[in-house]
């Protein structure tokens, strides 16, 4: 076999392989004859039949199977010459491919390229915190209140206000006729929570209980049921009762309904589970300051295939959303050969860290154990109560699911593995400035 490298651009690597006419001869008798011992035709016992007939019936498909043998050998013996590695499947032409002819094909490589170590010691970021403070715990505490509260009975005779619980019938009818989902008895409607069709709870103040009502509505022109969007509609309601909220006591024997012994342990336990939701987002805002520097070391070259990939995904993704209309004002008014700019951004970002984070991974042994992706698939199952078996057993029989499970669980172990490395510079915030934080107001939200 011979290897020529013809052509060098970048990333991009080229080679003709030539395999002698002799070599490929040798290489497709010792198959053949491995089939002849074995094979078993119609008027020969098994392994008997004569050279040419296994030859007549096998030959083409074992020419091809030699043919494949070849390319796969000379690829492979093109990149390790020149301690090359892919980043796709090479391409490749065969150009010749006769009998009592050489065998020749090219090869069309783009190769990953050579990154750098990087001295991680250099790299300066800054984390942000934030301190749960007592108007924190206080507040989160008013939340639960608010979460537990129950109503009871206004007794006085007295008109609807706002603020006030009803309980009500009602029935909603279009043209005349009742529509499906326009029904419902002893809902209990706040006034002035708009929960229900704007206009409706507002027709429903100043009404004396029990009573009755006629309330004429249009249902909002983005209404999810679309054969109701911009209609016209009117509800037949009747108040059956009036109710008032009560808010429970923030005390000990409130700290018990949620298993602890007094509002002082209470207290503590909001204040563990603010501090892991504070430290959560710190350390998203930490991994994003972490990427933005490292991708200011990738000082390499991006594969065009692999960010070309990358781009399609997420162009496909942002054609479903465009289709389904989940996308932003932003995006609409977008134009798209501005949006595809900007995700092609993106893509060359994704493949860049992507080849960065896997290259610091193996320049340090960094792997997932067992325990690893064990604990994943138990956090996995425990989403599903009930179902944790059949979670279970899906993982066990889906690769690629698997995969999936695994990757963000790799990089935050590669990312965890960086940050013990890097020099971090502490800053405290408010919680509002933690969660309002942004790095770049002038990228695009897609972009950051």
């Amino acid at each position: 076999m011979k290897i020529t490298q013809t052509k060098t651009k970048g990333l991009s690597h080229s080679f003709k392989i030539v395999v002698s006419v002799e070599e490929f001869s040798t290489e497709t008798a010792k198959r053949l004859g491995s089939i002849a011992s074995q094979a078993k035709l119609p008027g020969f016992r098994p392994g008997k039949a004569p050279l040419n007939v296994i030859e007549q019936k096998y030959g083409q498909a074992v020419r091809s199977e030699t043919a494949e043998h070849f390319i796969q050998q000379g690829i492979q013996k093109a990149l390790e010459d020149n301690k090359l590695r892919s980043a796709t499947n090479p391409k490749v032409d065969v150009t010749t491919f006769e009998n009592n002819k050489d065998f020749e094909f090219t090869v069309d490589a783009e190769v990953l390229p050579e990154i750098k170590p990087i001295d991680f010691s250099k790299i300066e970021i800054q984390k942000l915190t934030a301190e749960v403070t007592d108007k924190e715990i206080n507040d989160a505490l008013n939340r639960l209140a608010l979460s537990r509260r129950e109503t009871e009975v206004v007794n006085e005779k007295r008109k609807t206000q706002k603020g006030d619980i009803i309980v009500i019938d009602f029935v909603g009818s279009m043209n005349g006729k009742e529509f499906r989902g326009g029904k419902g008895s002893d809902y209990y409607l706040e006034l002035g929570s708009n929960t229900f069709i704007p206009g409706f709870e507002e027709q429903l103040t100043g009404i004396n209980v029990p009573g009755k009502a006629t309330v004429n509505v249009t249902f909002p022109k983005n209404y999810h049921a679309k054969e109701m969007a911009g209609k016209d509609a009117v509800f037949d309601v009747t108040i059956k009762e009036l109710r008032k909220i009560k808010n429970p006591e923030i005390n000990d024997d409130f700290a018990k309904a949620f298993g602890k012994d007094s509002l002082d342990a209470l207290k503590e336990l909001v204040k563990e589970e603010l501090t892991k939701e504070y430290d959560k987002v710190s350390n998203i805002h930490l991994k994003r300051a972490l990427l933005d520097a490292l991708e200011e070391k990738s000082d390499f070259e991006a594969p065009v295939t692999l960010v070309d990939m990358e781009f399609n995904a997420i162009w496909k993704q942002f054609e479903e959303a465009k289709k389904q209309g989940t996308i932003d004002e932003e995006e609409k008014n977008t134009p798209e050969e501005k949006l595809k700019k900007d995700y092609k951004a993106i893509a060359e970002r994704r493949v860049k860290l992507g080849l960065l984070l896997a290259e610091i991974a193996n320049e340090n042994n960094i792997t997932l154990s067992q325990k690893d992706v064990s604990n994943a698939l138990a956090t996995e199952a425990r989403r599903y109560p009930g179902q944790e078996k059949k979670v279970l057993e899906f993982y066990s029989k889906n690769q690629r699911a698997l995969e999936a499970l695994k990757a963000p669980l790799f990089e935050e172990k590669v990312i965890a593995f960086i940050t013990d490395k890097v020099k971090l510079n502490l800053k405290k915030l408010s919680v509002e400035e933690l969660y309002a934080y942004d790095p770049d107001q002038k990228k695009t939200k897609k972009t950051k």
